[in-house]
Order: C-alpha cells, then structure tokens, then sequence
C-alpha cells in the first residue's frame, strides 16, 4: 500500500463557507460542495487579471437515449441559443411558435410517409420563419464577448460537455449572470437552422480519416457499452428525426447543479467568488438524477477483424480493452504504452521502429475513459509493405516489453517525464484548469489525482512485465484501413431551410442590463522589454535572459538568423540528422541519453530562421547543452541509414498528397502563391537520392559557427552563462544571401483539384497592400466584427440565417514582415449542392461593409477588453520582440493598438474597409468531388483551371 503524501483538509474559510484543500498542493485548489450538489474548483493564477473558466457538466453521448443519439451534442449547440430572456425580442409570441414547431417534429418523428414528411418539416420551416422575427441570433454570444471573452466554445464526448470561457477578473460577476441564466432553463429557438449545421458537421466527419478508423474501433472494442454504440456526433436516421421534447428532457435531467461543476482558475479572491457563485447558481434546485444500470461488457476473447476504406494512407490500429481510468490496470496500460512510445523520443518502438525507419511511423497511446478505456498501436507501413507486416513489426515490440527487454533505467525515467509533463501542464491557468475538469467528470478527487504519480512511481519492471503477459493476447481488435472508396458514406440531405431573419439590431432586455452595468476597468499594463529581458555576451554571443518564476523547468534556444530562404536544404539537414549518431553513440543511444537526463530537443527551421531549443529541468540543461553539441560536432555520417531517410522523405510526401487537409493547405498556397513558392521549392526526388549523407551532416557540423543568438529561460542567468562558454565557438562562417520569392498578384483565377469526399471546400485568397503597422486596431476590430466569431456578420448570415455552412469566416491578416503583402482569405465547407448560394452569399456580404453600429461597438469594446486584461509573461516576453523586429518595432505595441481602437469609428473601420479590402481581387481554391461540382458556378468566380496533385505540391 502506497503512503498517501498528498491528503484532503477540511477548513472554513471567513463567510463559514466549508472548502477541502490538499496538504502539499502547490497550486493551492480549494474545493466547495454548495447545498444544491454543485461542486466549485478554486485555483488562483496571478498571470494577467483574468480567469480560465470551464462548466463540465457529467453527461455526453453516453447518455443518449438509444432511439435519439447526437442528442447531447445537439444540445451543446442549442445551449448558445439563449432562454426566455436571453436572445428573444418577444418571449409569448416567440413561445408559442416554439411550441407549434415542437409538435410538429413529434409528428414528423412518428410520420412514416416520406413525402408527407416532407409536408410536415415544410410547416416547420414556415413557422421557423414566423419565430425568427421575435429571435436574435447569437446574443449569447454578443453577451459574453461584451466582457472581453476569449475561448469561447464547448464539446461534447462520451461522459461529459464542457463549457469554456476565459473572461477578465473584473466581469466575473456578468459572467455568472449570463452563466446562471443559460443554465436555469433550455431555450430551443433556431432549431432547425442549427440542426442543418449539425448535419453539416456530421458531413465533414465523414471526411476525417482519423474518426473513420475511431468509429470502428470503437464499436468493436465496445459491441455492448454506449463508449462504442453511440457516436458524439449520433446516426444520420436521428439526425434527420429529432425531437426537441427528448432534448428538453434529457436537459432536465442532466444539467442539475449536482451533475455539473465551476471551475475557475485565474486572479480573483477565493471568500469573494465562492460568495458570488452561490448567489447565482446556488438558487438553481438539486434534482435527483435518472437511475442508470452499467453495461458490463464480455471479455474480448479472440482476434476481432475490421476493414475500412477511404482515399488517404493505408494503415493498421490495435486496440485493447483496458478497466477503467485510475485503476491499476488503466496505469499499467499507461506505463506500458509510455515504454512503447514516449513521445517519440526513446520509447521501443521510438527507437526499433520509427527510428530504424523499418515502418512509415509507429506509435502507442492509452486513454482512461470513466467507464473502460483502451490501449492502441497505429502502424503506418511504407509502400512496399502490408498491413499484416506492419501488424508484426509493431507486436514484435510488443513481445520485447512482454519478456521484460527494456533496460532497467526506462521506468524510472518515464515517471521523471510524467512528473514534468504534469509540472508543464499545472503552470499555466487553463492547464490546471482542464487537469480540474478532466477530474470531475471521471469522478477522481484531487487527492488522488495528487497522489497519482506516487502509485505510478511504485510499480516495478516485475510489476509492468507481469502486466504485459496478462494483459496483451490475442483479445484485440484489430481495424485494417485500407486506400480505396469508402462505401460506408451516409450524405445527410439539405432538407431545404428558407433563410431566416437575423434581427442583427435587436436587443433583448437581458442584454441591455449587461451593457448598461458598468464595471471598474482594468488598466492595461504594457510591457519594458528593456527592463523585463536581461542581457549579456559569451565570447561575443548575445545571451538574453528572462527569469522563469514558477517552476524549476529551463529552456535554452540557439537563434540562427537565416532559414531555407537561405538555404533550401537546411530543413531536410536536420531531419537527417534525427536519425544520426556520433563517433561515441549509435543513433539510438543518443535518444536514450536525451530521455535519461529528461531533457527534449526540438528543431524548427522557417523561411528565414533556424530555432535549436532544449526544455528539461534546469539542473540537466547544462548536460543536455554539452550532448547537443556532441552531437552536432561529431555526427557520424550513414549513407546506408540516409537511404532509408530518402525513402522515407518520398513515403511521407505521398502519405500528404492522399490526406484531405494537406491537400487544401497545398492548393490554398498555389492559389495564393502560383506554382513557385517556398512551398512547391522542395529538394526533388533525383536530388535526394543522389546526394551524399555528407553533404548534409556537414552542415550540422559547420552549424554553430555561423552567427546566433542565445535565449535562456530560467532561474540562474549567472551559472548558465559561466556554464555556456564552454560549449561557444567563434563565428567563422557568413550567411548565404537568401532566395527571394515573388508574391504575385491574385484575380480571377479557380483552381480546383479532385478528391473524393462528402463536402466541397473553398478558400478566396486575396493579396492586399504592403503590411501597416497603424492599421492592426482597425485589423483587429474589423476581424472581430466581420468575419471571425459566433457573433460576426459572416457566421451570422452563412451559418445561423441561412445554414449554409458548419464553418465560414473571412479573415484579414497582418503580413509579420515589413514591405510584405497582407493577406485576405474567405473559408466556407459546405454541400456540393449548396456551394454556389454560399459563394454568392460570401460575395454580397464583401460588396459594401455592412453597418450594425450596435454590433462595432460590442467588437470594439471587446478587443479593448482583451488588450486591457492581457499580459506578456514567460518566453513569450523574449519572443515577442523577435516578432516585432520583422517590423521594426522595439516597443510593446499593444500600446499602439489599444490606443488606436479606443479612438476607432465606424467610419474608420469603413475607410479602412474601402482602401485595404474593396480593391483586392482574389483567386478562388476548391477542393471536392469533380462530379459534384457546379461547373457553371465556379466558372463565374473566374478561369477554371483543374490541378493535379503534382502542380500543387511541386513534387
């Protein structure tokens, strides 16, 4: 039995309000059981004068009734609708519409006659019209981004839905307000518009790969239990048949104060806010919940085999059915899937697989659900292997872990990693916060949760041996995702929604007394950067310097001025030198040297920098400095192994010419760019395989003696930089003369390229003027108003007035470079079949800037808000200025900006609309079936021009 050290305290504070505490909490969590049931998580975190908030309520998809799924996540979405208060211009008359249209899915539920389905979901549509004149769209929005809100969103997965909000200290009391009203009473005003945006979102999951895979594992690995029977998203029969008395009901029964949590971390008084959220949400009644019999699954027995099909890579996952999360097996699984993969840096299938290069990638993962959870392997063969060889190759890892052939000093050293990835998560507001969350909804205590990486630390190599031998047999599942055409696609059909009225003036009363509430202001504070960043010189580098105040982790960052601009090839040479050892190690010791003295390394090479950076705790830094330098100084060249990179190199460009996402990030950029860019400016197959291992290990070695800078985040600036000198080198080497590339003008070009999916995807890419400081106030106001947001003119009409699309936004941005061209983009996914309406929709929008003066005020106060509760900390105080000298800026901008917006009309924001975004002209990206493409349509947007994968990717 493991000694407890961390151990629950019972105390009161000063209004008699009873809390538990965790002896030795560092972070100091309070934990509050109001009369109604309703637990509240208190942390302070004294970063910037604001307060990560999240309600989880404990009910997901779960919890659908078996005749109903998607319902919870239904709900999630009608959750920012309003109540009878909150987004209704007339309440009675709004009511008894929303009570006719409830009736009516009743009965369009129950009707078995398609067309007269169709009849019926037309009256519902007219009535829909007729309650949209007494609605306003997204107040709850425009509520909680009156308050300076950041992150506003919610999810829903299997056992839970998450509310979040991250709001300035000094609107926690409106918060509370607005919170306690949308949780007192369930409002199902715009339903059928947000039910097509759901059908929309269902739409592009069908397109994920990655869900695709989920989904039949899941249901696999779970034939009787609802974590493998019930999809978050639900099935496309009950999307197409909902019923909002189910909704109401399920809200009735799942959203009481005893089924759901506050979390608050940030800068706030614990007696003062524990007192404000009882005055709000301690009236909300406790109400029993429904009585719920677990489903106990049968063991898995025997091998279970699945195949699915799409376009993308060919691979292979396995999964194990484990206990619940926090049990000993759940933490076994874990440990064993950490021996496996660690984050790619030493794990056995790290080093075996991923990097001998004898699989495409290889990687392990556990995840602990409230009820079971799962162990998995994903194994992504190269092209001249099968599925079943890449199966074989990952379970040969999986035998080494069973007879015990891992050395002794991995399991110590991956309980030092968790301790540090958890010091990591628990520094900032929002990861404790979500550590909070993730612990109520699994029903875990904080003590426990304390005490977790003690238990952890507890079991032995016997212990994880013995584990392994019970634990992996055959009694997996195993999904074989194979390349072809996915015949498992279900469309959900456009029912056919008539535009709806937006009333984008109107406001509620509830809204107007949110308004009219003032609150003390916080005063922005703007950062010395002078003062802030210490600096000084080893052997004539810069050393900056900013104190880390909160933990004992330190990062060192080598700063090299050039990138590929000035050297195509700078990037492949670090990927090379992955799979590189020394004179003194093989490729594979040298990681296991990293993982013993928990420090990680990380390349990251840019147009035009090259950034070198270790993270470990700041006692090893000093070790990780001298072993980076080992290795960069003394690699050893492998043409052998450099063959297997290249192999590798052209396998993974394939892999991304067969994934959706890269592909429309690659078609975007031509689109943008055209045919020569930093994009499509790659080293070519011929160049790969005919150069030497050398070439590129020479220029690892030569590295540190072309000029750079150091940045230090820590505790002891003065022993790094005594530490530092040691490992210092003079300059001797001079930066190449970087390439310049063109950046030519857009206009009445469509590029389409074909790929086989549910959606069409479309971007305009616009080149504006040259970057302008003096317009990033008007920049940032026009994209809070406009185009960005559950509140802005371009979500407000594409999504919640017409239904158009699940995602669209119009996006200004602000080039990071001086004489460089900013960029506008326009983004809708949508139905082949509604493409065309969205496009025009997108484009009568742009004609003229569209005035709602009652909206620019709440955009411009909320950007105001933002700055104000804002603050610089951590390496983001050094990092920052980087940024800012790409615009010759060497002072905290913000300053300008605030000042700028505090000013702000609507005229300016119209002049600035005018000048910088009337006269761009834009090229058009799309991305879709070609047989569902409305040929007419894209024709009108300018000269088609279909694209293969090669144009777009350059290779």
């Amino acid at each position: 039995m493991i000694e407890k050290r961390f151990k629950e305290e019972i105390h009161t504070d000063k209004n008699s309000y009873e809390y538990i505490s965790v002896s030795q909490d560092e972070n100091k969590v309070r934990i509050y059981t109001l009369k109604n049931g309703l637990k509240v998580f208190l942390a302070q975190n004294f970063d910037a004068p604001r307060i990560q908030t999240y309600i989880p309520v404990r009910t997901g998809s779960n919890n659908d009734p078996a005749d109903n799924t998607g319902l919870a996540h239904y709900l999630e979405h009608m959750m920012f609708k309003g109540t009878s208060k909150l987004g209704t211009q007339n309440w009675e008359k709004e009511s008894e519409l929303l009570n006719r249209i409830s009736d009516l899915y009743e009965k369009h539920k129950a009707e078995q006659d398609p067309e007269k389905k169709k009849e019926i979901y037309r009256k519902i549509d007219e009535f829909s019209q007729e309650a949209s004149q007494y609605a306003i769209a997204n107040e709850y929005d425009k509520a909680i981004s009156s308050l300076g809100a950041t992150g506003t969103n919610a999810h829903t997965w299997f056992d839970e839905t998450v509310y979040k909000n991250n709001v300035p200290n000094n609107e926690l009391e409106k918060w509370l307000k607005i919170e306690k009203e949308r949780f007192s009473e369930l409002t199902l005003r715009l339903f059928h518009t947000e039910l097509e945006s759901v059908y929309e979102e269902f739409n592009r999951a069908q397109d994920n790969d990655s869900r695709l895979v989920q989904y039949e594992m899941m249901d696999a690995l779970f034939p009787t239990h609802a974590n493998g029977q019930q999809t978050t998203l639900g099935k496309a029969e009950h999307l197409k048949n909902p019923s909002m008395k189910a909704i109401h009901k399920y809200f009735d029964e799942y959203y009481v104060p005893n089924n759901y949590a506050m979390v608050l971390v940030g800068d706030f008084d614990f007696d003062e806010t524990i007192q404000l959220i009882d005055r709000y949400f301690g009236t909300i009644p406790y109400r029993e919940l429904p009585e719920k019999t677990p489903v106990i699954e049968k063991p898995v027995t025997e091998i279970v085999k699945r195949t699915v099909k799409s376009p993308t890579t060919p691979r292979v996952q396995l999964a194990w059915r484990t206990e619940s999360y926090g049990t000993r097996e759940a933490m076994l699984a874990d440990i064993a899937a950490n021996l496996l993969s660690n984050r790619g840096e030493a794990g056995l299938l790290d080093l075996n697989i991923n990097q001998t290069q004898k699989l495409l990638w290889g990687q392990a993962y556990s995840v602990g659900l409230k009820q079971y959870g799962y162990f998995s392997i994903v194994a992504v063969p190269k092209e001249n292997q099968t599925l079943d060889e890449a199966k074989e190759l990952v379970l040969e890892q999986v035998e080494l872990l069973k007879k015990g052939e891992f050395p002794d000093w991995m399991l110590p050293a991956i309980i030092k990693d968790f301790r540090l990835q958890r010091m990591k998560s628990l520094e900032t507001a929002d990861g404790l916060a979500t550590n909070l969350y993730d612990m109520y909804i699994k029903g875990r205590s904080w003590e426990q949760e304390l005490n977790e990486l003690d238990e952890y630390a507890a079991f032995t190599k016997e212990e994880v041996v013995t584990f392994a031998n019970e634990f992996f047999k055959d009694n997996y599942v195993i999904i074989y995702k194979e390349k072809g055409i996915n015949d498992k696609l279900i469309r959900v059909e456009n029912p056919g929604i008539t535009p709806i009225k937006i009333n984008r003036e109107a406001q509620s009363e509830f809204l107007k007394e949110i308004l009219a509430e003032k609150t003390e202001d916080i005063q922005p504070a703007f950062i010395e950067y002078q003062k802030e960043i210490k600096t000084d010189a080893v052997k004539g580098k810069k050393i900056s310097f900013v104190k880390n105040k909160y933990n004992d982790i330190a990062q060192v960052h080598f700063i090299f001025p050039f990138g590929s601009d000035n050297d195509r090839d700078l990037g492949i040479s670090t990927q090379v030198l992955q799979y590189l050892g020394t004179d003194r190690y093989a490729p594979e010791e040298l990681k296991k040297e990293f993982f013993k003295i928990g420090v990680t390394n990380d390349f990251k090479t840019t147009n035009d920098q090259l950034l070198i950076s270790l993270t470990g705790l700041e006692e090893n830094i000093e070790a990780g400095v001298a072993l980076l330098q080992h290795w960069m100084e003394n690699v050893k060249p492998d043409q052998e192994i450099y063959k297997d990179f290249v192999q590798t190199v052209l396998e993974n460009r394939a892999a991304m010419k067969k994934d959706k996402g890269r592909i429309m990030t690659a078609l975007t950029n031509y689109t943008k760019l055209g045919p020569v860019s930093r994009f499509t400016d790659v080293i070519s197959k011929n160049e790969l395989e005919s150069s030497s291992v050398e070439v590129f290990a020479d220029r690892m070695k030569k590295l540190f003696k072309f000029p750079y800078e150091i940045f230090f985040y820590g505790r002891k600036f003065e022993r790094f930089t005594e530490s530092i000198g040691k490992y210092t080198e003079p300059e001797t080497l001079q930066i190449p003369e970087p390439r310049k590339y063109t950046e030519p003008e857009t206009g009445g070009n469509v590029y389409f390229t074909n790929y086989d999916m549910v959606q069409m995807e479309m971007s305009k890419v616009g080149k504006g003027k040259d970057v302008n400081p003096e317009n990033f106030g008007k920049i940032n106001v026009f994209n809070e108003y406009f185009g960005r947001g559950l509140s802005s003119i371009v979500f407000q009409e594409i999504r919640e007035s017409k239904s158009l699309a699940y995602s669209a936004y119009v996006s200004y941005a602000a080039n990071a470079e001086l004489n460089h061209p900013d960029y506008i983009t326009t983004y809708v996914g949508t139905q082949p079949d509604k493409l065309r309406i969205a496009v025009d929709t997108m484009t009568e929008l742009m004609a003229e800037l569209p005035e709602v003066p009652v909206q620019f005020e709440n955009a411009r106060n909320s950007a105001l808000k933002q700055i104000a509760s804002q603050r610089v900390t951590r390496t983001n105080i050094f990092f920052n200025t980087l940024r800012l000298r790409k615009l010759n800026i060497y002072h905290d901008f913000r300053k300008d900006i605030y000042h700028q917006i505090e000013s702000l009309t609507f005229e300016d924001l119209k002049t600035f609309y005018d000048n910088y975004l009337k006269p761009v002209n834009f090229n058009t990206a799309i991305i879709g079936k070609k047989e569902n493409l409305n040929m007419e349509a894209a024709g009108q947007m300018g000269t088609f021009k279909e694209l293969s994968l090669e144009d777009i990717f350059g290779h």
